[in-house]
C-alpha cells in the first residue's frame, strides 16, 4: 500500500477519526503534568527568579510556531509537485495554529523581556525575524481569503510558504548567525552547557510533547473541517447547475 493513499480525503477522514481523541487526550495529560510540575513544583532560578517559568509556556509555543512553518512548507511541497489536495488543506487548517503559537511567544516572550532586559520589546535579530513570520502567517491566511478559485489559491499560497521558510530558519537560528543581541541562547540543545538545569528541563520536555500533540490534534481537526467543507461547496455547485 502507497503512503500516498492515506492522502485520499476518504482515507483521510477514516484514520483521523479514531486518532484524533488520543491526540486531544495525550496533549490534556501531558499539558496539566507538565505546567503543574514547572510552575508549583521547581525552584526559582537563582538570577531569573520566578520569571524563569515562563519557558513552560514560551518554549514550547515559539519551537511550534517555527515547526508549524516548517510542516506548512512540506505539505505546500506535496500540493505543488503531487497535487494533493489534501496536502494544501492539511497546510491551511496549520496556519491558524501557527499563528496562535507564534501571537503567544511573542506575548510570553515579551512578559519575560520586561523584568528581564527592561523593556518590553527590543530589536534584537530573532524577535525581528520571529515578528516579520508572524506577518508572512497573516499574508498566508489573507491570501487564502482573498482568492475565490482553491487550486490557485493553494498554489500562491504554497509559493508565499516556500518564501516565508528562509524567515523561519531565522528565527529560529538567528542567535547563531548574529553573535549579538538580547535574545538568550537555546533552552534545549545538543551541548550539554547550553540546556537549562535537568530541575527545569524535564518539566520543559513533558509541556514540549503536550504542545506537539495539541497541534497534532488541532491540525487534524480542522483538516477535516476543511474536507466537509470543500464536499459542501462541491454539492452546493452541483445544486446551482443543475
Amino acid at each position: 500500500m502507497s503512503l500516498w493513499e492515506y492522502a485520499n480525503p476518504r482515507k483521510f477522514m477514516a484514520w483521523t477519526a479514531p486518532v484524533l481523541p488520543w491526540a486531544f487526550g495525550l496533549a490534556a495529560v501531558s499539558l496539566t503534568v507538565g505546567l503543574v510540575w514547572g510552575f508549583f513544583f521547581t525552584p526559582d532560578d537563582f538570577r531569573q527568579g520566578s520569571t524563569v517559568k515562563i519557558i513552560y509556556l514560551h518554549v514550547p509555543a515559539a519551537l511550534m510556531a517555527i515547526n508549524a512553518w516548517f510542516m506548512m512548507l512540506v505539505a505546500s511541497v506535496i500540493w505543488l509537485v503531487r497535487r494533493h489536495h489534501v496536502s494544501a488543506l492539511a497546510a491551511r487548517a496549520a496556519a491558524p495554529v501557527g499563528i496562535t503559537m507564534t501571537l503567544m511567544a511573542l506575548f510570553t516572550g515579551a512578559v519575560w523581556g520586561s523584568p528581564m532586559w527592561g523593556t518590553w520589546w527590543a530589536w534584537d535579530p530573532r524577535l525581528t525575524s520571529f515578528l516579520i513570520l508572524f506577518l508572512f502567517y497573516l499574508g498566508y491566511v489573507a491570501l487564502w481569503e482573498a482568492i475565490e478559485d482553491p487550486d490557485t489559491a493553494a498554489d500562491l499560497t504554497s509559493v508565499l510558504c516556500i518564501v516565508g521558510s528562509i524567515f523561519a530558519v531565522l528565527s529560529r537560528y538567528a542567535v547563531n548567525f548574529w553573535n549579538q543581541g538580547l535574545h538568550q541562547g537555546a533552552s534545549l540543545s545538543l551541548d550539554a552547557e547550553e540546556n537549562v538545569a535537568d530541575v527545569f528541563w524535564f518539566p520543559l520536555l513533558v509541556c514540549i510533547a503536550g504542545f506537539v500533540a495539541l497541534f497534532v490534534a488541532l491540525v487534524l481537526l480542522r483538516t477535516r473541517t476543511e474536507i466537509r467543507l470543500r464536499r459542501i461547496r462541491a454539492l452546493d455547485a452541483r445544486s446551482a447547475r443543475a
